[in-house]
């Protein structure tokens, strides 16, 4: 079948909803069919893309005609936060398999499926309607393939590392603050950096490397997956990052940097798997992101949230996904 994935994502709003669509792209791939990625988006996006069928073209101002050429394909895909509810109505009259992948019942979808993997999604009381069906929850989060099988880990007794983490832009500046007091209150620990595509903190983040900061930029699902496995403790934001983490099993400490990620962090903190210590603004937020670290120097505590982690998203996510919509 050919697959249309539509999506956004720039330097400004972040990779996350790029990053779900080439999970599914690299499932539809992986089980026969032929995929291609349309982006709305700036330059920053073209990295990711690399080596995938894909377009960089701003879909939302041209959606007229996208549409009248949208029966070209099988299968369509919508992860968008922009896309206006009548084009949905029109995606859903025109193609027989449709999926949109939402994140809090941000429209009165149509007819099709639609995708809530978030460890949240069943207590969204989504709307029962005729012709329309959910798959929700961790059991069909979309995970890039690097995460599809993983290692099996073992937890380490006395923790050596911690990997911080903070999206595809860090448009908060978080990295660097955290990073600082981290290094104050925990002066035998290794950090693990991570600096994404359209950080702008980047030279006041590769000025504090030394002896106990390694910074890693441009890393692709591989090295993310790398790093996770790693780290005995991951200071993240409350993004998409948080599913892999727990794949990985990595116990995390959220720190939300968007509204989007406010239900995931407490979503996430109520399962065990996580730590949630507030909104990034909050004036006693790196206070409870060091309060909460502490907590996660106990070996048990440690071993009890990987177990939660690794239960609750096995990684095969996409692939169900894939199925169901191509299902006879």
């Amino acid at each position: 079948m050919k697959a249309l994935l539509l999506t956004e994502g720039s330097s400004s709003i972040g990779h996350g909803h790029i990053t779900r669509c080439l999970s599914l792209y690299q499932a539809f791939e992986t089980l026969g069919h032929e995929p291609f990625l349309l982006v709305a988006g700036d330059s920053s996006v073209e990295s990711l893309l690399k080596d995938k069928n894909h377009r960089v073209f701003d879909w939302h101002k041209n959606w007229k005609t996208l549409i009248e050429n949208i029966e070209d394909y099988n299968v369509v895909v919508v992860d968008s936060y922009l896309a206006s509810e009548e084009f949905y109505q029109e995606i859903s009259k025109r193609v027989k398999r449709k999926l949109y992948i939402d994140d809090y019942k941000r429209i009165d979808y149509p007819s099709g499926i639609v995708l809530n993997g978030g460890v949240y999604a069943h207590e969204l009381a989504y709307p029962q309607k005729k012709g329309l069906k959910y798959l929700l929850g961790p059991r069909y989060i979309p995970l890039r393939s690097a995460f599809w099988k993983v290692k099996r880990r073992n937890i380490r007794q006395k923790a050596k590392r911690i990997l911080i983490t903070f999206g595809g832009d860090d448009s908060r500046n978080m990295t660097p603050k955290v990073l600082k007091s981290l290094k104050e209150n925990f002066k035998d620990l290794e950090f693990l950096v991570v600096v994404g595509k359209g950080f702008r903190n980047v030279e006041e983040i590769r000025a504090l490397a030394d002896r106990q900061v390694r910074v890693f930029e441009g890393l692709n699902a591989e090295g993310m997956r790398e790093l996770m496995l790693l780290a005995d403790i991951t200071i993240s934001a409350g993004g998409q990052t948080t599913y892999e983490l727990a794949r990985i099993g990595t116990p995390a400490v959220l720190v939300a940097v968007a509204e989007n990620q406010l239900l995931n962090c407490k979503g996430w903190h109520n399962t065990g798997f996580a730590l949630y210590t507030g909104w990034w603004e909050d004036k006693d937020i790196i206070e409870k992101v060091i309060l909460y670290t502490e907590s996660l120097m106990d070996y048990k505590v440690r071993e009890r949230m990987a177990k939660v982690g690794k239960k609750t998203v096995d990684g095969k996510g996409a692939l169900r996904v894939v199925k169901e919509l191509t299902k006879d």
